[in-house]
């Protein structure tokens, strides 16, 4: 734990990974932990941008609940273009090229645990539409790293599955990642899904043949997002893993929109309830 400066506290400015500099991260600090040497009981919570990278909004959004229950916002950005000029989805699947956004996490969480003297071994993670992808897949790597899960609107998912690869399903996972699915911890994460009522366009999601994201069957899940959590949520409960499910009525792919019911099942956990 370091002394923390007037920078270190509130809504604090973008800082490069020191594990590698081409990402970086902001936090929300609470003003109450400026003095206080015992952190002991302060918790993380990570708030992962969508395709937009709209870091700070999220991170924002969280912040008076970060206030109410000693928690620190952490949120990752991973900017647009890494390695491939343009490229827009990079961290959506976890591994691109050389990068290991799984990995440059947990590196962003262990900095923060180090600095501030958080207790970081177990935190709260949300993402909506890129960002659910990540966290979803996130979810079925490190269950044992989680306290609750939020997976919003995600255009594509991976499903439990043993007869398709990754990232359609999860027959490679151990391959890709040197990680095998541990579906008792999974059962263990509380999770909620999330969607608008009229999250219905396709334009993004449907993927086509010749798309770098193109896999047979990747489109199976369902037309649109609200099909596709529906097939996540359906899957995950054939597994045993039990779902929130929330649909956010009156809105359409806007994240930060849903904050509130996402803000309602994070300080549910965080109060032990």
């Amino acid at each position: 734990m370091t002394k923390l400066g007037f920078y270190d506290i509130g809504a604090t400015p973008f800082t490069a990974l020191q594990a590698d500099q081409r990402v970086s991260y902001c936090l929300y600090v609470p003003e109450s932990l400026e003095q206080d040497q015992d952190r002991s009981d302060v918790r993380l919570i990570v708030a992962m941008h969508g395709t937009g990278r709209t870091a700070t909004a999220y991170r924002d959004g969280f912040a008076p609940l970060a206030e109410r229950t000693r928690s620190i916002v952490l949120a990752p950005l991973f900017p647009v273009g890494l390695i491939e000029p343009g490229e827009l989805s990079n961290f959506k699947r976890l591994k691109f090229h050389d990068m290991r956004f799984d990995l440059l996490l947990l590196s962003m969480v262990e900095e923060v645990q180090k600095k501030y003297g958080i207790d970081t071994s177990r935190f709260l993670l949300f993402g909506f539409s890129g960002g659910g992808q990540f966290v979803q897949r996130f979810h079925l790597l490190y269950p044992n790293r989680l306290a609750a899960v939020t997976i919003g609107a995600p255009g594509n998912v991976t499903l439990i599955d043993e007869t398709r690869d990754w990232w359609v399903g999860t027959r490679t996972l151990k391959q890709e990642f040197g990680v095998g699915l541990d579906l008792p911890a999974m059962r263990k994460v509380p999770v909620q899904m999330i969607v608008g009522s009229e999250d219905t366009e396709t334009w993004e999601i449907t993927v086509q043949p010749g798309s770098s994201a193109w896999m047979e069957g990747i489109n199976d899940s369902g037309v649109t997002r609200i099909d596709r959590l529906a097939t996540l949520r359906a899957n995950y409960e054939k597994h045993g893993i039990a779902v929130r499910h929330d649909i956010v009525q009156g809105i359409g792919h806007e994240g930060w929109k849903a904050m509130t019911p996402v803000i309602d099942f994070f300080e549910g956990v965080l109060k032990g309830k």
